[in-house]
């Protein structure tokens, strides 16, 4: 386990890295609206979650990715690698309009949705704005995968920490005016994370040109047309990881929905905390995409024992580091969630909900991780079906009764979710157990010629 440490970490790090800074954004325009109330919070964090919940499942598409080019690369076959780019690209253009279309039908339904009615006003606008983004957020997902998948994770990191220049500056003169320009509050923020999410994109394209242009007369000659069998096995492999994700995702915004009809202040809660959990799940995320890369370099170049090795080193490291936050969650509450609000009536909520945070750290990681692993084998139906009952089927309702039927709140919401994700990491580690326990890993579908 020790032998597959250290080249782990080494391509961990900079993910974990560049998921910090993409999670980072959020958290940024959080802090940046924090100043126009709790309804500003409330807002700017529902319509962030919602379009995260529709644009999440075209993203989710592209960690085929991850499966087919660490494959490849492993088995020494950088043309496979570089016709699975293209056809992500054309996957993302495909699915981009589909996205932006859903997210202005949600803009279009808010009505119906029961908000209080300060939120209401505040996120519709948001919302019809940050759906600008979903062509470059997709493409920004094929540009990162190839690249995580041919082992080059920096420009991945640098991509994200500068896009979160760009998007404080965005936002602080976009918000509030600033440098002569008007104040557009809430919309302004959104106009910001739109504008980094399009450098993003751009950054990774130039970086994968400047690769191919250091392999000079090494680096392969491919067909850039549309090659629909190839999409097809991507979207076969992609969507049922995609629905993972989804899934996922869509029960923290399906979350995010309920608590916004309750009052702005638990909203506001709710969100915070929300926002500071997802920044530490980063991590275990990161180590995710570490793992489905190491395993499927393992898995293509036919050492299946290796890629075992991978997965296990992965889980028991992310099961130490997510230990480790728990207890910061635990122990300082107050200090994180001042960063964001100083209201006492918000403190006193959020503390709350940073203690089940606490209590669900491990089991949040180890579900994350375990699924990379299993990706890295091209596993995803497996995660796809125990998320979907863990979160959907027991984790919501329970917690939808907890909250509104009991009346326990928005802490009963997080009880709810935080059963579902128990059930997850437990049945998808037993999962993957089995998998290595038998080494039954089918052989990749391809071995092609160096």
């Amino acid at each position: 386990m020790f032998q597959e440490f250290r080249p782990l970490m080494k391509l961990a790090g900079p993910v974990i890295l560049a998921e910090v800074g993409w999670m980072s954004m959020g958290l940024v325009d959080t802090i940046m609206v924090g100043p126009l109330g709790p309804a500003a919070i409330a807002a700017t964090g529902m319509g962030s979650s919602v379009f995260a919940a529709i644009v999440i499942f075209g993203m989710g598409l592209m960690l085929g990715l991850d499966a087919y080019v660490s494959q490849a690369h492993g088995a020494g076959n950088e043309r496979e690698c570089l016709l699975w780019l293209h056809q992500g690209v054309w996957l993302a253009c495909g699915v981009a309009p589909i996205v932006m279309v859903l997210a202005w039908v949600a803009y279009a339904t808010l009505d119906l949705w029961g908000l209080h009615p300060e939120t209401r006003q505040l996120v519709g606008p948001y919302m019809r704005v940050i759906a600008f983004g979903a062509l470059p957020l997709l493409l920004y997902a094929a540009f990162r995968r190839y690249l995580q998948g041919m082992h080059l994770v920096g420009p991945v990191m640098i991509a994200l920490i500068t896009a979160n220049l760009i998007n404080a500056a965005g936002n602080w003169v976009l918000i509030y005016g600033n440098l002569g320009m008007p104040a557009l509050g809430v919309v302004g923020s959104a106009w910001a994370t739109t504008a980094a999410r399009v450098y993003m994109a751009a950054f990774l394209y130039l970086a994968i040109r400047l690769e191919h242009q250091r392999r000079g007369h090494r680096h392969p000659r491919v067909d850039l047309g549309i090659d629909l069998d190839r999409i097809r096995r991507l979207v076969r492999l992609g969507f049922p990881a995609a629905s993972q994700v989804t899934l996922e995702v869509g029960v923290f915004a399906a979350a995010t929905a309920l608590a916004g009809q309750l009052d702005p202040v638990a909203s506001g809660a709710h969100q915070i905390a929300l926002n500071i959990a997802s920044l530490a799940f980063m991590v275990p995320l990161g180590l995710a995409s570490a793992a489905a890369v190491r395993v499927g370099f393992a898995y293509g170049g036919g050492d299946l024992h290796r890629a075992a090795r991978a997965g296990w080193t992965a889980l028991a490291s992310g099961g130490l580091i997510m230990t480790a936050i728990g207890l910061v969650f635990f122990l300082w509450p107050q200090a994180l969630l001042r960063v964001f609000s100083t209201d006492p009536r918000i403190l006193d909520i959020g503390v709350s909900l940073l203690a089940i945070a606490a209590a669900f750290q491990l089991f949040d990681g180890t579900q994350a991780v375990v699924t990379g692993a299993l990706r890295g084998i091209s596993e995803t139906r497996m995660p796809m079906l125990v998320n979907f009952v863990g979160h959907w089927f027991l984790g919501l309702p329970v917690g939808y009764a907890l909250c509104f039927r009991f009346g326990w709140g928005v802490q009963g919401l997080w009880i709810g979710l935080s059963i579902g994700l128990v059930v997850a990491a437990l049945v998808l580690t037993v999962v993957w157990w089995k998998r290595t326990a038998t080494v039954a890993f089918l052989k990749p579908e391809f071995r092609t010629q160096k």
